[in-house]
């Protein structure tokens, strides 16, 4: 935490040089897995960039801005105006996440641009995520990478760098995010979940994978519990089906839809790892059961398919397992 960011120190090295060099580059493609912290770490690099550019100095390392520095307020209430962040709009009415990032909210960062910046020449606009940019709004983007506006900087948050245009790719400085070891996994979790206990934390440390963000997405849900079902399916076989059935109804009761979906994703997990533990037919069993289970539990929340009935065909590729 010392440098007001866990875990990627040299990320925050990169960028801090670059503004104190000759010349900082005017985008940067912060790539790497989903949850590691590139979205956190681009809200706080513009945070501590506006603040250095407006004034007053910051004497503190890495990212760090004090909270009470008049920039720093501006930015934590949503309310600077030299900075936009642009991502998938919610519907308002439904709730529902829109596919993609248009082209029009890619058009109105002119507004941004066509003006001098508020309170410096700085202006910073951060897009989480460009991968979700349609084809139309990545080409009126590239417009502003290939000519950038005095004082811009882009902060570019992508999952899957591979997919964008290279011309994009081509004019962005790269900065590259790992996983997250388990001691730098732990300082986030207690950042984050202050009254855990630490049982909790060391198994959202291990579901996590290296991902705060997927670390979080299971807090609160004993996922303990949950992967310890996993295990006694694949440990006994389930003969009676007494095992999964009662899975099955308690994770089709309607408060439990988050555990469901922790479910379908742990199933996958929990095969792969029964296939790195085997060999010869006993191997290709598993790859073949963990390819169906992927199959089916990235389809159920989508298809909206019967959760009773999607629980017990997965806990019967687990039990499967353990039928040898």
């Amino acid at each position: 935490m010392a440098n007001g960011f866990v875990g990627h120190d040299e990320a925050v090295v990169a960028v801090m040089d670059a503004f104190h060099g000759a010349r900082l580059h005017h985008a940067w493609l912060l790539t790497g897995p989903r949850g590691v912290g590139k979205a956190s770490f681009a809200d706080l690099a513009a945070r501590r960039l506006l603040a250095e550019a407006a004034g007053p100095p910051v004497d503190r390392p890495g990212l760090e801005v004090p909270p009470d520095h008049r920039i720093a307020a501006l930015v934590d209430a949503g309310s600077h105006p030299d900075l936009v962040r642009l991502e998938r709009r919610i519907d308002e009415k439904t709730g529902a996440v829109a596919r993609s990032i248009t082209v029009d909210q890619v058009r109105s960062l002119q507004r941004l641009f066509s003006t001098t910046g508020s309170y410096s020449s700085r202006r910073i606009v951060i897009i989480d995520a460009i991968d979700d940019l349609e084809r139309a709004a990545a080409n009126a983007l590239l417009k502003n990478l290939e000519e950038p506006p005095t004082g811009s900087l882009f902060l570019l948050v992508s999952h899957a760098p591979g997919r964008l245009l290279p011309t994009i790719r081509s004019r962005c400085r790269i900065l590259r995010f790992q996983t997250l070891g388990d001691d730098a996994m732990s300082s986030v979790l207690r950042r984050e979940l202050p009254d855990a206990a630490k049982g909790e934390t060391d198994a959202l440390v291990r579901v996590g994978e290296g991902s705060p963000g997927r670390a979080l997405a299971f807090a609160g849900l004993d996922i303990t519990a949950l992967d310890a079902a996993i295990a006694s399916l694949i440990a006994t076989g389930d003969p009676t089906n007494g095992e999964r059935s009662a899975l099955a109804r308690s994770l089709s009761l309607k408060a439990a839809q988050p555990r469901y979906e922790a479910f379908l994703e742990r199933v996958p997990a929990a095969i792969a790892a029964q296939a790195q533990k085997r060999s010869g037919p006993e191997l290709a069993k598993a790859l073949k059961t963990w390819e169906e289970a992927r199959d089916l539990a990235g389809s159920a929340v989508p298809l909206s398919l019967d959760i009773q009935s999607t629980v017990f065909v997965l806990g019967g590729m687990l039990a499967a397992l353990g039928q040898e």
